[in-house]
Formats: structure tokens, C-alpha cells, sequence
């Protein structure tokens, strides 16, 4: 009798195993294409902006906007998680995302297709928290790495693939194919999802905080754009720091009416627990060196070497494919190893390779451009996903809805506001360099070379945040066991 109930045992364990990984396939799926797209425009902007005759200003809305209604969208997701089934919220997700994509392939004119864009952005900013919470809840403890190193894929992978990709399709098809090649895949995830995917966790009954969602909306949407209009340099305008003061201003009103209200929106307890504390902290410090970072390649590898956007976004490939490569692999070390010494290795070597791309000059090779990028790259993976992860285990299951929420979307303002301080310290170096060069060589010269020397000075300041990012991270715990069981204060 004891040996049937043990095989009956490993039968349901391996039943329960399979249809974890099968809902984990699902939900990468979705969120991958929700991730691509972030970045999916990029290189298809002059296309576009040639076709509608608008100029770079509006064009930029393709992309920003995306990412404005999608870090709009993440604080909504802690509710609807806790208030809808998971096949409900995923599969309503997975509609609007594919609607909007449909949309976008189909635009007569740039309204429509700004408007199919934000379509697209609400349902996948969903996708990510969603995944994160399921995640949580579908495996055990000592699994997690790994499952969360399989996401890494998705929000890793995906983003420095979309330039590339995006690349290839404009040069060889049209830019609307970027979204009919898309609309199948997300379509077909939809199919998969209706038939497969099971309720993961528990519904609970919460009243929706309409003040809340109101003061969440307006308080994250002014500071996102007061930030991505800050990417011109000119922070005197009141379109950047007018925006910025209107967010933050509505911003700790949000935090002050959820803090006391009965109903909240988003839990704030999460911040009870340190290490949660101590993660959204490196997060931040990170995000803002590697987004900002992130911009700095292209524009070197465009406006100083002269090569295309096509040759710019091969010059990143070889990183995306380690990301994909590894991100499964850093999820199994933070499972054996804890996430302190994981994290240090990877942020030295970013760090290393950041170094490495801050002492371009004119003359160098695209291969050495190619290995610092990459080296770069195999940092960051080390990095996110462990410390996605470990903040997540710190918590409780009950409050994990909300500390996925938190966690995203304080990364996206802080990527956000690095991109924007990173840009305006690149240009106001430029704009100095270009004026010291002008008695020197011609106009044009002088311009390279200033724009040269602004990558140069910004690459150096993004190896600071990483170095500082380095030193915190000796607040993270040892012992890969203690994080695990890590949910009191």
C-alpha cells in the first residue's frame, strides 16, 4: 500500500510538473511578443515617419507612448490579478494586445496607428506582472530561479531583439509587417491559452479604488512623459520639469491616499520587508545605467561611425542571443547559489564591458564594439532575474500581486529617468566639445567629434552607477537558504 500511494505520488508530482511548465511556455509567449514590442519601432521609425510625413518629435510617440501607457498600466495589474481568474486577465490581455496589433498593421494614417499602439501597450503591460504572481504561486521555493530565469527571456531577450529583427523586416518587406508577423503569434498564443491555461492562486472580492486608479493614472503618465520629453536636453521647458513637478506632486498624493485608505489600490506593506528594500534599490541604481545606457550604442554606431540602423542593431545581436542562451542557466546558479555572489560577478563584468565601450574613439573596430556590448550583456543576465526573484521570495504569497506591481513599476520610472539624466549629460558634454572643436576642423568634424567625446563621458558616468550598484549589493543575503524563507520584517 505504501509503495501505490508513493507511485501515485510521483504520477501527480509529475502530472502537476507538466502542467506547470506548459502554463509557463504560455505565459512567456505572450509576454515575450509584449516585451519585443517596446523596442520593435526603433529602427522602423524613419520608414514610418516618411510614409505619414511627420517628424522625429511625433515619431518618437511610437515607442514612448508604448512605454507610457504600459508603465500607466502595472499598478492597475495588483487589483486585477487579485479580482479576475488568471485565464480571464491573461486571455483578455492577450485580445487587447492582439487587437491593437491588427490595428496597427492596418493604419490608414499616424492617428490610427498611435492609437493602435496604445491599444496594444494596455494589454501588455498586464502580461509581465501577471507571469511574475503565477510564477510565484505555480512553483516551489527551490524552483523559482529557474523558472524566473526562463522569463528572463522574455524581459531581457526580447527588447535587444526587437532592433535587430525590426531591422531586417524594414530593409526586406514593409513596417507593417512588423505587426502582421506578430498578430498571428500573439493570435496563436490566444488559442493556446483557451485551451490549456488553468487558474493559477485565489480570487478575492476587493472593491476598486477609483481614486486610486485615478491619482496612479495621472501621477505616473505626467512623470513618464515629463522624463521622455527631458530626452531632448531641455530641461527648462515646462513640457519636462512642469510634467516632472505635476508627477511627483500627484504621485505622493497617490502613496498618501493608498496608505490610508481602507481599499488600496497597491499594498505598501511591501516595503516592510528588507531585502524587497534592498533589491527595488539596485534595481533602480541599474536600470538607470542600463536603459540609459542602452540608447548610447545606436547612436554612436549611427551618427559617430556612420554605419546603418540595420549594422547597429546586428552590433547588439550576439548579446541578445547570450541573454537567451543563459537566462535559463542564472536562474539555476541563484537556486544553488543565493543571489549576493551571482549578482557581484555579474554586475563586475557589465561593469567591464561598460568600461570597454566608454573608450571608443573614431577608428575603433565594430568587433571590439560587438565583444563590450556583449560582455556587457552576460553581466546583466546574471543580475535581473536573480534579483527579480529574490525580491519576490521575500514576500509573502498573499502580498506578492502587489510587490510585482511595486517592483515594475519603479523599474520603469527609474529606466525612465535614466535615460532621460543620461541623455542630457551626453548632450550638454556634446554641445561643450563640439563648441571647443569649432576654431579646430569643420562644422561637421567638430560635431562628430563632440558627440564622440558626450558617449564617451556618459558610458563612464553609467560605469559609476554600475560600480555603485556593486557596493550595495553587499546587502543582499549569503545564504541562499535564508532568502528563501525570508517573509518576516
Amino acid at each position: 500500500m505504501t509503495k501505490l500511494n508513493k507511485i501515485r505520488g510521483e504520477l501527480v508530482d509529475k502530472a502537476q510538473n507538466k502542467n506547470a511548465q506548459r502554463v509557463l511556455t504560455i505565459l512567456v509567449i505572450g509576454t515575450f511578443l509584449g516585451f519585443l514590442n517596446q523596442t520593435l519601432m526603433n529602427t522602423a521609425l524613419p520608414s514610418i515617419m516618411h510614409e505619414f510625413q511627420i517628424g522625429a518629435a511625433q515619431g518618437q510617440w511610437l515607442t514612448n507612448g508604448y512605454m507610457l501607457v504600459n508603465g500607466v498600466m502595472v499598478p492597475l495589474t495588483a487589483f486585477l490579478i487579485q479580482r479576475l481568474t488568471t485565464r480571464t486577465l491573461y486571455l483578455s490581455a492577450l485580445a487587447l494586445f492582439a487587437t491593437g496589433t491588427i490595428v496597427s498593421g492596418f493604419a490608414p494614417n499616424y492617428t490610427m496607428l498611435i492609437g493602435g499602439r496604445m491599444i496594444q501597450a494596455m494589454g501588455a503591460g498586464v502580461l509581465g506582472p501577471l507571469m511574475n504572481v503565477v510564477v510565484m504561486n505555480l512553483f516551489a521555493v527551490e524552483k523559482r530561479g529557474h523558472a524566473m530565469g526562463i522569463i528572463g527571456l522574455a524581459l531581457n531577450f526580447a527588447p535587444t531583439l526587437g532592433p535587430s529583427l525590426s531591422g531586417w523586416i524594414v530593409t526586406n518587406l514593409n513596417w507593417r509587417y512588423l505587426f502582421f508577423i506578430v498578430a498571428p503569434l500573439i493570435i496563436l498564443d490566444l488559442i493556446m491559452a483557451f485551451f490549456l491555461l488553468k487558474n493559477i492562486g485565489e480570487q478575492k472580492y476587493l472593491k476598486f479604488n477609483v481614486l486610486g486608479v485615478i491619482l496612479s493614472s495621472v501621477g505616473l503618465g505626467t512623470l513618464l512623459y515629463g522624463f521622455s520629453n527631458a530626452g531632448s536636453g531641455d530641461w527648462g521647458s515646462f513640457s519636462v520639469w512642469g510634467f516632472i513637478l505635476i508627477g511627483l506632486i500627484v504621485t505622493a498624493s497617490f502613496v498618501f491616499q493608498q496608505t490610508h485608505s481602507k481599499i488600496p489600490l497597491l499594498n505598501f506593506n511591501v516595503f516592510k520587508y528588507r531585502q524587497f528594500n534592498v533589491t527595488v534599490i539596485i534595481n533602480v541604481v541599474l536600470m538607470m545605467a542600463l536603459y540609459g545606457g542602452a540608447l548610447l550604442l545606436p547612436l554612436y554606431m549611427q551618427n559617430v561611425m556612420g554605419r546603418s540602423a540595420f549594422e547597429s542593431g546586428l552590433v547588439m545581436l550576439p548579446g541578445a542571443l547570450i541573454t537567451a542562451l543563459l537566462s535559463p542557466v542564472s536562474g539555476s546558479l541563484y537556486d544553488k547559489y543565493g543571489v549576493r555572489t551571482l549578482t557581484l560577478i555579474g554586475l563586475l563584468t557589465n561593469v567591464a564591458g561598460t568600461v570597454m565601450l566608454s573608450f571608443v574613439d573614431l577608428h575603433t573596430s565594430v568587433y571590439y564594439v560587438m565583444a563590450g556590448q556583449t560582455i556587457r550583456q552576460l553581466g546583466l543576465v546574471m543580475v535581473t532575474m536573480p534579483i527579480q526573484t529574490e525580491a519576490f521570495n521575500s514576500l509573502p504569497i498573499e502580498i506578492m500581486p502587489d510587490g510585482s506591481a511595486m517592483f515594475t513599476t519603479i523599474r520603469q520610472v527609474a529606466a525612465s529617468f535614466g535615460t532621460a539624466a543620461l541623455v542630457t549629460i551626453m548632450s550638454i558634454t556634446a554641445k561643450g566639445a563640439t563648441a571647443a572643436n569649432v576654431g579646430h576642423m569643420s562644422a561637421a568634424a567638430a560635431g562628430i567629434h563632440g558627440q564622440l567625446t558626450g558617449i564617451q563621458v556618459t558610458y563612464h558616468v553609467a560605469t559609476g552607477l554600475v560600480i555603485l550598484s556593486a557596493i550595495l549589493s553587499r546587502f543582499l543575503n549569503k545564504d541562499p537558504q535564508r532568502s528563501k524563507h525570508m517573509v518576516d520584517a
